[in-house]
């Protein structure tokens, strides 16, 4: 039976499709951007010690460009809720190695979803304190907990709501993007962007090393370019929705990045901020501070709020249906397949997320960044690029809205950019991954065998 035939039987309407091209396209977007680049440029800087660490975002870029094409071939051909829990399950066929894939993908995401999550929090947390100098970090932890519960309550509610409240962040968004934009425009200085340190471009393997943190920070900042997979049985016409907002997406995050970042260290000198600190220091804020005076800088520091805001509405959106697509399956507890009986949304998904999200957000913002990526990579994104690949071989007759440009080229580019990154990850982090993938494995033998389903099932 076709892969797209049996998706078909088991996908339930029970979602409303509501977010067209713009409001998928914001979600993506507010999900990219959100306070990353505002809390990350001080670690990305420190990665090479010094501007060129810019490197590491043009590497991230080519990844994601290339990996988004994979997203949008799988997000076209299966619009359901779950995003990658449906590209493995069907890629690496759902009866035999797919069952384990998509286990994986969940017990992963689990950690890693609260943890991208979480560092919204984290960067809220250090643009608040630059309003309030004297906050305690006891003080911080508590309204960490309370902005928390206030984003799963925005989202306690109706999805057409939801695509209303979007949109509004992400309006939030630009305008915070834009003050940044526009006054690196009219204050930059070359000579302080580009004030390059002795010996910057000496490529050794300590070079390739730096080069390798620098892009995961990158890639870290880029995450979110595929958020509206996750909702996929929300979005109308998806086949043609869902590939335009991700490479819409994409691009235009790509040129703010790159303007928000000189328009940055073109106003304030790089050397202030680096070594980063952890926290790091709220450098738009300091930016708009030497320019404008404390009292504008503070209002700017407002719109850093809205704009993290925005990033964790987006994040905890999309990533509460991941869990509930599983559940509904059969692949993970049943509880988390409940909708709400009135308002038609995964509650119960929506408030576990949330709850564990603000629980790791009481960890350093490094820690969770590298943590978030490497325990992603293997299972998720290198997975579903496989999977693609599996697929091409395995289901040529499946609909395909969207075809990846120049296959498989962009797909072997992303997989190389993955295990680069993944590959310059310290060796105690890349040891938390692989025990926890091996716990997951063990996890996943035991439910089988328990449930008697495969490699286990009898006859």
């Amino acid at each position: 039976m076709e892969t797209q035939a049996v998706l078909s039987k088991v996908a339930k309407p029970n979602l409303t499709r509501r977010f067209g091209l713009l409001s998928a396209t914001a979600l993506n977007m507010t999900n990219m951007i959100g306070v990353g680049p505002f809390i990350t440029i001080p670690a990305l800087m420190t990665a090479l010690n010094g501007p060129q660490a810019m490197l590491g975002w043009v590497v991230a870029l080519i990844i994601a460009i290339c990996d988004g094409m994979v997203w949008s071939e799988l997000g076209a051909a299966f619009p359901g809720s779950g995003g990658s829990y449906l590209f493995l399950r069907e890629g690496f066929r759902r009866e035999t190695f797919g069952r384990p894939m998509a286990f994986l993908f969940i017990w992963q995401f689990i950690l890693s979803g609260p943890l991208e999550i979480a560092s919204g929090y984290i960067g809220f947390s250090q643009y608040l304190q630059y309003l309030w100098p004297g906050m305690t970090p006891t003080v911080s932890k508590l309204l960490i907990v309370a902005l928390g519960i206030f984003t799963i309550g925005l989202l306690y509610r109706r999805i057409d709501s939801i695509e209303k409240i979007t949109i509004t962040l992400w309006i939030g968004t630009m305008l915070t993007i834009g003050a940044v934009l526009v006054t690196g425009a009219f204050h930059f200085n070359p000579k302080i962007a580009f004030d390059f340190a002795p010996g910057s471009f000496q490529f050794s393997f300590g070079f390739l090393i730096g080069l390798g943190a620098a892009s995961r920070v990158g890639v870290y900042d880029y995450l979110g370019y595929y958020n509206i997979c996750y909702i996929g049985e929300e979005v109308r016409e998806p086949g043609r929705v869902i590939p335009r907002s991700i490479i819409m997406s994409v691009i235009l995050v790509a040129f703010i990045y790159v303007g928000i970042n000189l328009s940055i260290i073109g106003v304030v000198p790089w050397r202030q901020f680096v070594p980063a600190t952890d926290p790091p220091a709220p450098v738009a804020s300091m930016m708009m501070q030497n320019i404008y005076g404390t009292k504008v800088a503070a209002v700017f520091t407002v719109l850093v709020l809205w704009t993290a805001l925005g990033s964790v509405f987006a994040l905890l959106l999309g990533y509460s249906r991941i869990p509930f697509a599983a559940a509904r399956e059969g692949y993970f507890f049943k509880v988390f397949a409940r909708l709400h009986p009135k308002k038609n949304f995964p509650h119960v998904s929506l408030v576990v997320m949330g709850l564990i999200a603000i629980v790791c957000s009481f960890l350093p913002l490094m820690q969770v960044i590298d943590t978030l990526l490497a325990t992603r990579i293997l299972v998720q994104f290198v997975g579903q690029i496989v999977a693609l690949i599996l697929l091409r071989k395995n289901a040529p007759n499946l609909k395909r809205p969207y075809r990846m440009w120049l296959y498989p080229i962009p797909a072997l580019l992303a997989l190389v950019g993955w295990f680069f990154i993944f590959g310059t990850t310290d060796i105690k982090t890349l040891l938390y991954s692989g025990a926890a993938l091996l716990l997951g494995v063990a996890g996943f033998l035991c439910w089988s065998r328990y449930t008697a389903k495969w490699p286990f099932q009898t006859a």
